[in-house]
């Protein structure tokens, strides 16, 4: 609840003009470098190409090799550009998270962050049972139903991967079938050391060959922001219950 307030302070002071968190304002510096990188190169190759086509075969060197700088230069310039782009989108991924106390709200925002951003087809969000210590499937997307398993933690890529903290990813040297109990990852949500739930993916989207820099950051932004969201609205949602069962309970006794 303390985490949610601090990041509702905290989106409250940038919509009244803060200052650009730090993450953002290197970014815009890395893409303004690779502009005026991409601007001289440009200039570069223009005067050359408009030089005599007598020119030696060391200027024709030189033009290739410039050619060849300006063309690394747009695509360093097209994955800043990307990046930045995708940083947009874990902010307005953050700011989603957190917008709501609803639990079937938060569950779905949550899905549809996995889905859109990451690219994920087939995947499943677990959350740990207090009572028991397992891992339940709360909710499942691309699967014909949902898996009913108990996963206990320690048990399998899941388990290890819930009871140790440490996301999984599968390496390109493991062989044998993806399936609900060999993800192509798991990720681990946590509050601070705690985990309180899983992100499992089984199968990615055909236009997306694997996961990249920028869906490594994402899962590091769910570890924990979705895990205080979920967290925060579980808990908000049990408080509802209660205090309406109390209530209720009130009003029995006041009418009796």
């Amino acid at each position: 609840m303390a985490e949610n307030a601090r990041l509702r302070r905290a989106l409250a002071a940038s919509h009244a003009g803060a200052r650009p968190i730090p993450a953002e304002a290197a970014q815009s510096a890395k893409v303004q470098e690779v502009e005026r990188e991409l601007a001289h190169a440009r200039a570069q190759v223009a005067a050359l190409a408009a030089a005599p086509r007598s020119a030696g075969a060391d200027e024709r060197e030189r033009i290739a090799r410039l050619e060849k700088d300006l063309a690394d230069t747009q695509r360093r310039f097209a994955e800043l550009e990307e990046q930045n782009n995708n940083l947009a989108n874990l902010y307005v991924a953050s700011y989603q998270l957190h917008s709501t106390l609803d639990f079937k709200e938060v569950i779905a925002i949550v899905m549809e962050i996995v889905t859109n951003l990451v690219g994920a087809e087939v995947f499943c969000l677990m959350l740990v049972d207090g009572k028991t210590g397992e891992l339940n499937v709360i909710t499942a997307e691309g699967m014909t139903h949902r898996p009913t398993a108990k996963i206990p933690l320690g048990d399998g890529i899941i388990g290890r991967a819930a009871k140790t903290g440490e996301a999984y990813y599968r390496g390109p040297e493991e062989v044998g079938e993806v399936d609900f109990f060999h993800p192509l990852a798991a990720i681990p949500l946590k509050i601070k050391e705690h985990v309180i739930g899983m992100i499992s993916v089984m199968r990615l989207f055909p236009q997306k060959e694997g996961f990249s820099s920028v869906d490594y950051e994402l899962f590091k932004l769910l570890a924990g922001h979705a895990a205080t969201a979920v967290f925060s609205a579980k808990l908000y949602s049990e408080s509802e219950r209660k205090l309406s069962t109390i209530q209720s309970f009130l009003d029995l006794l006041t009418t009796s």
